[in-house]
């Protein structure tokens, strides 16, 4: 709260692979609300994202109304301990060992809190789950595929803070290279590159309109589904397939009550995640006991990263007795 009782605003930043969205947040008596938005191109390297963050904060900030706000988070892609400081990020090498922290409060005078990405998701889609749930799992599925994991109401964070990467996870050790090191991880058969690719197989191998998916996206492809274009439906089917095996995973470790699907290519909607169930309808029904977790978009879409970022940074203020 501000000085004079007014709810502070909050500024959440999700710095991806070719952009960072930041958004404004109103905390309230209830969930509050996006009241601003800002995205922008980013590389996600380095220093630079320094700048990229400062500069959605200098888009956002101008037009608060009321008291300033007082706390910036940041979901950064990548392994976060609990400094804030990125020890490992397979598609954002340089992000590596740069204390962003330290920066961000330089550069923009806010109190920094920055966290993984995908955490940042899983914060989002508890706070907003409907109906209240006290474990879930949020898959982000962008440049690579990220995890967060809510237990008991509470983030998991593990023994140095990495908790929550299944797109390492090796799915088919023979497959292809990951940017990690290791070959065949879950992130290479169902991230958004991974569609892409497969869009772009499709669309060469003549089973796919070139006209129907130009950008080869995701969110072009759910409107081919949509339409009916012939060979859309069983692109989508086969990557749905692969998301979810890594899904059914998840499931038969931590059993959890909501898996919430986040990242960009939830921007593609209900025929991305109906895809998604159907597949583990079909292929992982031994591990969907009764009764079945809910498989559903991360609130606020490709937002919920950033809204995580800002409620985790209101909760640093909490915890100061700012």
């Amino acid at each position: 709260m501000s000085s004079n009782g007014e709810p502070t605003d909050l500024i959440g930043v999700d710095v991806g692979g070719t952009k960072a969205l930041g958004v404004r947040l109103r905390p309230g008596p209830g969930p509050g609300g996006i009241v601003d938005r800002v995205e922008l191109p980013s590389a996600a390297a380095g220093p630079d994202v320094v700048e990229v963050v400062a500069r959605v904060v200098d888009r956002l900030v101008p037009d608060t109304v009321g008291a300033p706000p007082r706390a910036l988070g940041v979901g950064l892609a990548g392994f976060v301990d609990g400094d804030g400081i990125v020890r490992a990020a397979p598609n954002a090498a340089g992000l590596v060992d740069v204390d962003v922290v330290a920066a961000l409060r330089s550069r923009t005078g806010l109190d920094a809190v920055v966290d993984n990405d995908a955490n940042c998701v899983a914060v989002a889609a508890h706070e907003w789950s409907d109906p209240p749930v006290d474990d879930l799992v949020a898959v982000t599925l962008g440049t690579g595929i990220g995890g967060g994991i809510i237990v008991d109401g509470r983030l998991l964070r593990g023994a140095r803070g990495f908790a929550g990467e299944p797109g390492h996870a090796v799915v088919d050790p023979d497959g292809p290279v990951c940017p990690c090191g290791q070959r065949g991880c879950w992130e290479r058969f169902a991230s958004g590159s991974a569609l892409r690719d497969a869009i772009d197989s499709a669309v060469r191998a003549g089973d796919l309109d070139d006209s129907a998916v130009p950008g080869r996206t995701g969110v072009e492809l759910a409107a081919a589904v949509r339409a009916e274009v012939p060979g859309a439906g069983e692109v989508l089917d086969a990557f749905a397939a692969r998301v979810a095996l890594g899904v059914a995973g998840l499931v038969a470790v931590l059993d959890p009550a909501v898996v919430a699907i986040g990242g960009g290519l939830s921007a593609m909607g209900r025929e991305l995640v109906d895809t998604v169930r159907r597949q583990l309808e079909l292929r992982h029904r031994a591990v969907l006991l009764s009764p079945a977790p809910r498989i559903e978009l991360a609130p606020f879409g490709p937002d919920a990263g950033a809204v995580g970022a800002a409620v985790l940074a209101g909760r640093r203020i909490a915890l100061r007795g700012g």
